[in-house]
């Protein structure tokens, strides 16, 4: 039951009427047993700093945020973790004392956490991304972090792809698609495939030792997850990475880990009834 102690969280951005996050969150609040609600709100482009003069005054207990708004919330915010500093982009807001607010980044932490729910390690391996946008900056950082051996980033505009490459310091280079080839991980770190059958790549280009992941979730079996498994690679769907990302954001609020399986299963029921 809702009452005058429940603590408030919320997403930001424009749109978000279609956002899965609160199924997700509410379920994972209700699992864990804390006194916590999640909601939507609609918020203009250029409003970032609004937003969070409204979440000091409200006591907000934390804030999602997306599109487009990331980069802006990161230049407002008191305190940012590693991540967000190095990305220039905060997903999740959280109060931290007299007023002040830290931002952090857990988009690629949460993809590297879908992956070790599919128990993949990328530790020591040689991964391959596809886009040099806000989601596969993200991962790089995260990739990098999580101890990958090396990072090729392919994309259509060499500038930015030099630029996301550079997220990975030494291992890091900028490549093409030949060297998808020659990795063990790739992943589809842009928009190509939401709500169509385009690929990022040819699939002549996928092999059966790879690890194919996509953060694309709509459709869940993307064309390009398709074409991989027909080949006999692995996949890792892009529900995961909202998923865990998620996951990571109410440990950050409220200090209690949700379950990632009931939060999976409540974004599963919101995308049958949004027939998505």
């Amino acid at each position: 039951m809702i009452s005058a102690t429940t603590r408030v969280a919320a997403l930001i951005g424009s749109p978000v009427r279609h956002s899965l996050s609160p199924a997700l969150h509410n379920a994972g609040f209700a699992a864990a047993g804390v006194d916590w609600v999640y909601t939507a709100f609609e918020v203009t482009p250029g409003d970032a700093g609004a937003a969070l003069h409204a979440m000091r005054v409200l006591g907000l207990g934390g804030l999602s945020v997306t599109m487009p708004h990331k980069e802006a919330v990161a230049a407002l915010v008191d305190e940012l973790d590693p991540a967000a500093a190095v990305l220039r982009s905060v997903n999740t807001v959280v109060p931290i004392g007299d007023g002040r607010l830290k931002g952090y980044s857990t988009d690629g932490p949460g993809f590297i956490a879908s992956l070790s729910a599919h128990g993949i390690d990328v530790e020591g391996r040689r991964a391959c991304v596809l886009g040099a946008g806000g989601a596969a900056r993200a991962i790089i950082d995260a990739l990098a972090r999580a101890g990958a051996k090396s990072i090729t980033v392919i994309n259509r505009s060499e500038e930015r792809a030099h630029a996301a490459a550079a997220l990975a310091g030494a291992i890091g280079a900028v490549g093409d698609a030949t060297d998808i080839g020659c990795s063990d991980i790739v992943i589809n770190a842009t928009s190509v495939g939401m709500g169509s059958a385009d690929l990022p790549c040819e699939a002549a280009h996928l092999h059966a030792d790879l690890v194919v992941a996509d953060i694309v979730y709509h459709p869940r079996r993307t064309a390009f997850l398709v074409a991989a498994e027909q080949i006999g690679a692995r996949t890792v769907e892009g529900l995961g990475m909202l998923v865990h990302q998620a996951v990571l954001q109410q440990e950050l609020w409220t200090g209690v880990r949700p379950d990632a399986t009931v939060m999976w299963a409540a974004a599963e029921r919101q995308l049958a009834v949004t027939g998505k």
